[in-house]
Protein backbone atom coordinates (compact mmCIF):
# COMPACT_ATOMS: atom_id res chain seq x y z
CA UNK A 1 0.00 0.00 0.00
CA UNK A 2 1.33 3.46 -0.89
CA UNK A 3 2.24 5.74 2.02
CA UNK A 4 -0.23 8.46 0.99
CA UNK A 5 -3.09 5.94 0.64
CA UNK A 6 -2.30 4.47 4.04
CA UNK A 7 -2.20 7.89 5.70
CA UNK A 8 -5.45 8.98 4.11
CA UNK A 9 -7.27 5.79 5.10
CA UNK A 10 -6.07 6.12 8.67
CA UNK A 11 -7.13 9.76 8.87
CA UNK A 12 -10.50 9.08 7.22
CA UNK A 13 -11.15 6.33 9.75
CA UNK A 14 -10.52 8.82 12.53
CA UNK A 15 -12.80 11.37 10.90
CA UNK A 16 -15.53 8.76 10.48
CA UNK A 17 -15.34 8.01 14.18
CA UNK A 18 -15.64 11.71 14.99
CA UNK A 19 -18.60 12.05 12.67
CA UNK A 20 -20.28 8.98 14.13
CA UNK A 21 -19.89 10.28 17.66
CA UNK A 22 -21.24 13.68 16.68
CA UNK A 23 -24.21 12.12 14.95
CA UNK A 24 -25.07 10.01 17.97
CA UNK A 25 -24.87 13.05 20.23
CA UNK A 26 -27.26 14.90 17.96
CA UNK A 27 -29.66 11.96 17.82
CA UNK A 28 -29.04 11.44 14.08
CA UNK A 29 -27.84 8.41 12.14
CA UNK A 30 -24.10 8.59 11.53
CA UNK A 31 -24.64 8.46 7.77
CA UNK A 32 -26.70 11.68 7.88
CA UNK A 33 -23.65 13.84 8.48
CA UNK A 34 -21.72 15.37 5.58
CA UNK A 35 -18.79 13.31 4.37
CA UNK A 36 -15.36 14.57 5.35
CA UNK A 37 -14.52 14.73 1.65
CA UNK A 38 -17.35 17.15 0.85
CA UNK A 39 -16.13 20.71 0.19
CA UNK A 40 -16.90 23.21 2.93
CA UNK A 41 -19.49 25.94 2.53
CA UNK A 42 -16.74 28.55 2.84
CA UNK A 43 -13.29 28.50 1.23
CA UNK A 44 -10.93 27.82 4.14
CA UNK A 45 -7.20 27.68 3.41
CA UNK A 46 -4.77 25.65 5.55
CA UNK A 47 -1.02 26.23 5.40
CA UNK A 48 2.20 24.26 5.23
CA UNK A 49 2.74 22.18 8.36
CA UNK A 50 -0.85 22.23 9.60
CA UNK A 51 -1.37 18.56 8.66
CA UNK A 52 2.23 17.33 8.51
CA UNK A 53 1.63 14.45 10.94
CA UNK A 54 -1.18 13.08 8.80
CA UNK A 55 0.23 13.82 5.34
CA UNK A 56 4.00 13.91 5.84
CA UNK A 57 6.58 16.67 5.53
CA UNK A 58 6.24 17.18 1.77
CA UNK A 59 4.14 20.29 1.08
CA UNK A 60 2.66 18.80 -2.08
CA UNK A 61 1.46 15.73 -0.18
CA UNK A 62 -0.04 18.04 2.42
CA UNK A 63 -1.95 19.90 -0.31
CA UNK A 64 -3.35 16.60 -1.61
CA UNK A 65 -4.40 15.69 1.92
CA UNK A 66 -6.08 19.08 2.38
CA UNK A 67 -8.05 18.53 -0.81
CA UNK A 68 -9.10 15.05 0.34
CA UNK A 69 -10.52 16.61 3.53
CA UNK A 70 -12.65 19.10 1.59
CA UNK A 71 -10.42 22.18 1.59
CA UNK A 72 -10.26 24.04 -1.72
CA UNK A 73 -7.55 26.64 -1.03
CA UNK A 74 -4.18 27.00 0.66
CA UNK A 75 -2.04 29.91 1.77
CA UNK A 76 1.72 30.04 2.21
CA UNK A 77 3.35 33.05 3.83
CA UNK A 78 6.79 31.91 2.74
CA UNK A 79 6.02 31.21 -0.93
CA UNK A 80 8.16 34.15 -2.09
CA UNK A 81 11.25 32.46 -0.61
CA UNK A 82 10.61 29.04 -2.15
CA UNK A 83 12.59 27.95 -5.19
CA UNK A 84 10.89 28.90 -8.49
CA UNK A 85 10.59 25.23 -9.43
CA UNK A 86 8.66 24.53 -6.22
CA UNK A 87 6.43 27.55 -6.79
CA UNK A 88 5.55 26.12 -10.20
CA UNK A 89 4.89 22.66 -8.75
CA UNK A 90 2.49 24.15 -6.22
CA UNK A 91 0.72 26.13 -8.92
CA UNK A 92 0.39 23.08 -11.17
CA UNK A 93 -0.95 20.89 -8.38
CA UNK A 94 -3.48 23.50 -7.30
CA UNK A 95 -4.70 23.81 -10.89
CA UNK A 96 -5.01 20.03 -11.18
CA UNK A 97 -7.03 19.84 -7.95
CA UNK A 98 -9.09 22.96 -8.77
CA UNK A 99 -7.83 24.70 -5.63
CA UNK A 100 -6.99 28.38 -5.05
CA UNK A 101 -3.74 29.88 -3.92
CA UNK A 102 -4.26 32.29 -1.05
CA UNK A 103 -1.84 34.89 0.25
CA UNK A 104 1.91 34.85 0.44
CA UNK A 105 3.86 37.67 2.13
CA UNK A 106 5.69 40.45 0.30
CA UNK A 107 8.56 40.51 2.77
CA UNK A 108 11.62 42.57 1.92
CA UNK A 109 13.07 42.06 5.40
CA UNK A 110 11.72 45.41 6.63
CA UNK A 111 8.25 44.31 7.82
CA UNK A 112 9.26 44.10 11.47
CA UNK A 113 11.20 47.33 11.88
CA UNK A 114 10.86 51.06 11.20
CA UNK A 115 10.70 51.33 7.41
CA UNK A 116 8.02 52.76 5.11
CA UNK A 117 6.79 55.24 7.72
CA UNK A 118 10.11 57.10 7.45
CA UNK A 119 9.71 58.08 3.82
CA UNK A 120 13.34 57.11 3.19
CA UNK A 121 14.06 56.11 -0.39
CA UNK A 122 16.09 53.06 0.61
CA UNK A 123 13.04 51.40 2.19
CA UNK A 124 10.78 52.31 -0.72
CA UNK A 125 13.28 50.94 -3.22
CA UNK A 126 13.55 47.63 -1.34
CA UNK A 127 9.78 47.36 -1.11
CA UNK A 128 9.33 48.00 -4.84
CA UNK A 129 12.02 45.46 -5.70
CA UNK A 130 10.16 42.87 -3.63
CA UNK A 131 6.88 43.77 -5.35
CA UNK A 132 8.49 42.96 -8.69
CA UNK A 133 9.69 39.60 -7.35
CA UNK A 134 6.17 38.99 -6.00
CA UNK A 135 4.72 39.39 -9.49
CA UNK A 136 6.96 36.58 -10.77
CA UNK A 137 6.09 34.37 -7.81
CA UNK A 138 2.37 34.98 -8.26
CA UNK A 139 2.55 33.95 -11.92
CA UNK A 140 4.21 30.66 -11.02
CA UNK A 141 1.74 29.64 -8.32
CA UNK A 142 -1.32 31.50 -9.68
CA UNK A 143 -1.68 33.76 -6.64
CA UNK A 144 -4.03 36.75 -6.62
CA UNK A 145 -3.24 38.22 -3.19
CA UNK A 146 -0.06 39.08 -1.30
CA UNK A 147 0.20 40.37 2.27
CA UNK A 148 1.89 43.70 2.95
CA UNK A 149 2.97 44.99 6.39
CA UNK A 150 4.28 48.61 6.35
CA UNK A 151 6.53 48.13 9.37
CA UNK A 152 6.79 50.05 12.66
CA UNK A 153 5.95 53.58 13.71
CA UNK A 154 8.63 56.23 13.22
CA UNK A 155 7.84 58.05 16.44
CA UNK A 156 10.10 60.99 15.55
CA UNK A 157 7.54 62.01 12.90
CA UNK A 158 3.93 63.18 13.26
CA UNK A 159 1.37 60.46 12.54
CA UNK A 160 0.02 62.31 9.51
CA UNK A 161 3.47 62.46 7.93
CA UNK A 162 4.04 58.77 8.60
CA UNK A 163 0.68 57.96 7.03
CA UNK A 164 1.54 60.05 3.97
CA UNK A 165 4.87 58.28 3.60
CA UNK A 166 3.18 54.87 3.71
CA UNK A 167 0.56 55.94 1.16
CA UNK A 168 3.25 57.17 -1.22
CA UNK A 169 5.14 53.85 -1.05
CA UNK A 170 1.97 51.78 -1.45
CA UNK A 171 0.87 53.77 -4.48
CA UNK A 172 4.15 52.95 -6.20
CA UNK A 173 3.81 49.31 -5.23
CA UNK A 174 0.27 49.21 -6.60
CA UNK A 175 1.56 50.56 -9.92
CA UNK A 176 3.76 47.47 -10.20
CA UNK A 177 1.12 44.95 -9.11
CA UNK A 178 -2.01 46.29 -10.79
CA UNK A 179 -1.13 45.43 -14.43
CA UNK A 180 -0.69 41.80 -13.36
CA UNK A 181 -3.89 41.50 -11.32
CA UNK A 182 -2.00 40.96 -8.08
CA UNK A 183 -3.59 42.58 -5.01
CA UNK A 184 -1.56 43.62 -1.99
CA UNK A 185 -3.69 43.13 1.09
CA UNK A 186 -2.63 45.34 3.98
CA UNK A 187 -2.75 43.55 7.30
CA UNK A 188 -3.36 45.43 10.55
CA UNK A 189 -1.72 43.43 13.33
CA UNK A 190 -1.73 43.09 17.12
CA UNK A 191 1.66 41.46 17.76
CA UNK A 192 3.30 44.60 19.12
CA UNK A 193 2.17 48.21 19.63
CA UNK A 194 5.17 49.28 17.54
CA UNK A 195 3.38 48.20 14.36
CA UNK A 196 2.09 51.14 12.34
CA UNK A 197 -0.96 49.39 10.92
CA UNK A 198 -3.26 48.47 13.80
CA UNK A 199 -6.95 48.71 12.91
CA UNK A 200 -9.31 48.03 10.04
CA UNK A 201 -10.61 51.61 9.88
CA UNK A 202 -7.04 52.98 9.68
CA UNK A 203 -6.34 50.53 6.85
CA UNK A 204 -9.60 51.51 5.14
CA UNK A 205 -8.47 55.12 5.10
CA UNK A 206 -5.10 54.21 3.58
CA UNK A 207 -6.67 52.02 0.90
CA UNK A 208 -8.99 54.86 -0.09
CA UNK A 209 -6.00 57.20 -0.34
CA UNK A 210 -3.96 54.76 -2.45
CA UNK A 211 -7.05 54.37 -4.64
CA UNK A 212 -6.05 51.21 -6.50
CA UNK A 213 -7.75 47.83 -6.99
CA UNK A 214 -4.37 46.37 -6.05
CA UNK A 215 -4.44 47.82 -2.51
CA UNK A 216 -7.03 46.31 -0.19
CA UNK A 217 -7.49 45.07 3.39
CA UNK A 218 -6.61 41.71 4.87
CA UNK A 219 -9.09 41.42 7.75
CA UNK A 220 -7.51 39.00 10.23
CA UNK A 221 -10.25 38.24 12.74
CA UNK A 222 -7.81 37.19 15.47
CA UNK A 223 -5.87 40.46 15.33
CA UNK A 224 -9.01 42.58 15.05
CA UNK A 225 -10.54 40.89 18.10
CA UNK A 226 -7.41 41.72 20.10
CA UNK A 227 -7.14 45.32 18.90
CA UNK A 228 -10.71 46.52 18.59
CA UNK A 229 -13.37 43.82 18.86
CA UNK A 230 -16.72 44.80 17.31
CA UNK A 231 -15.86 42.27 14.62
CA UNK A 232 -18.92 42.07 12.40
CA UNK A 233 -19.91 45.78 12.49
CA UNK A 234 -16.32 46.86 11.72
CA UNK A 235 -16.13 44.29 8.94
CA UNK A 236 -19.32 45.70 7.44
CA UNK A 237 -18.12 49.29 7.68
CA UNK A 238 -14.87 48.44 5.85
CA UNK A 239 -16.40 45.89 3.50
CA UNK A 240 -15.76 47.73 0.24
CA UNK A 241 -11.99 47.58 0.88
CA UNK A 242 -11.74 44.04 2.27
CA UNK A 243 -10.34 41.50 -0.20
CA UNK A 244 -9.12 38.71 2.08
CA UNK A 245 -9.96 37.29 5.51
CA UNK A 246 -7.94 35.24 7.98
CA UNK A 247 -8.98 33.18 10.99
CA UNK A 248 -7.67 32.43 14.46
CA UNK A 249 -9.50 32.17 17.77
CA UNK A 250 -8.64 34.36 20.74
CA UNK A 251 -6.97 33.88 23.17
CA UNK A 252 -4.38 31.44 21.89
CA UNK A 253 -4.60 31.86 18.10
CA UNK A 254 -5.79 28.31 17.52
CA UNK A 255 -8.68 26.76 15.57
CA UNK A 256 -12.31 27.93 15.93
CA UNK A 257 -13.97 26.77 19.12
CA UNK A 258 -10.88 27.10 21.30
CA UNK A 259 -11.51 30.71 22.34
CA UNK A 260 -14.12 33.42 22.66
CA UNK A 261 -14.99 34.17 19.01
CA UNK A 262 -18.28 32.84 17.63
CA UNK A 263 -16.93 31.67 14.29
CA UNK A 264 -20.08 29.85 13.21
CA UNK A 265 -21.93 33.17 13.41
CA UNK A 266 -19.14 35.00 11.54
CA UNK A 267 -19.02 32.40 8.77
CA UNK A 268 -22.80 32.56 8.44
CA UNK A 269 -22.60 36.36 8.18
CA UNK A 270 -19.92 36.15 5.49
CA UNK A 271 -21.95 33.59 3.57
CA UNK A 272 -25.03 35.81 3.71
CA UNK A 273 -22.97 38.74 2.42
CA UNK A 274 -22.01 36.59 -0.56
CA UNK A 275 -18.31 36.36 0.29
CA UNK A 276 -16.69 33.87 -2.09
CA UNK A 277 -13.07 34.60 -1.23
CA UNK A 278 -10.45 32.72 0.73
CA UNK A 279 -10.46 32.48 4.54
CA UNK A 280 -6.89 31.78 5.57
CA UNK A 281 -6.41 29.48 8.55
CA UNK A 282 -3.73 31.70 10.10
CA UNK A 283 -3.44 29.84 13.39
CA UNK A 284 -1.82 26.91 15.13
CA UNK A 285 -3.33 23.62 16.30
CA UNK A 286 -4.48 23.45 19.91
CA UNK A 287 -3.47 19.78 20.22
CA UNK A 288 -0.24 18.24 18.96
CA UNK A 289 0.06 15.36 16.54
CA UNK A 290 -2.51 13.61 14.37
CA UNK A 291 -5.17 13.98 17.07
CA UNK A 292 -4.76 17.75 16.89
CA UNK A 293 -5.01 17.72 13.11
CA UNK A 294 -8.24 15.74 13.26
CA UNK A 295 -9.49 18.22 15.85
CA UNK A 296 -8.82 21.12 13.45
CA UNK A 297 -10.82 19.44 10.68
CA UNK A 298 -13.66 18.66 13.12
CA UNK A 299 -13.65 22.28 14.37
CA UNK A 300 -14.07 23.59 10.84
CA UNK A 301 -16.81 21.08 10.06
CA UNK A 302 -18.69 22.23 13.15
CA UNK A 303 -18.18 25.97 12.55
CA UNK A 304 -19.05 25.57 8.87
CA UNK A 305 -22.38 23.91 9.73
CA UNK A 306 -24.45 27.12 9.63
CA UNK A 307 -26.92 26.47 6.79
Amino acid sequence: MERRTFLQQGTMAGLSALAFGGAQAAGKPAGSLASAEKPFNMNYAPHDGMFKNSAGADFLDQIRFMHDQGFRAIEDNGMLKREPAMQEKVGSLLAKLDMQMGVFVIDSGDNWKISLTTGKQEFTDTFLKTCRAAVDTAKRCNAKWATVVPGFFERKLPIGVQTGNVIDALRRGAEILEPHGLVMVLEPLSDTPELFLRTADQTFEICRAVNSPSCKILYDIYHMQRNTGHLIPMMDMCWSEIAYIQIGDNPGRKEPGTGEINYKNIFKHLHEKGYKGVLGMEHGNSIEGKAGELAVIKAYRESDDFL
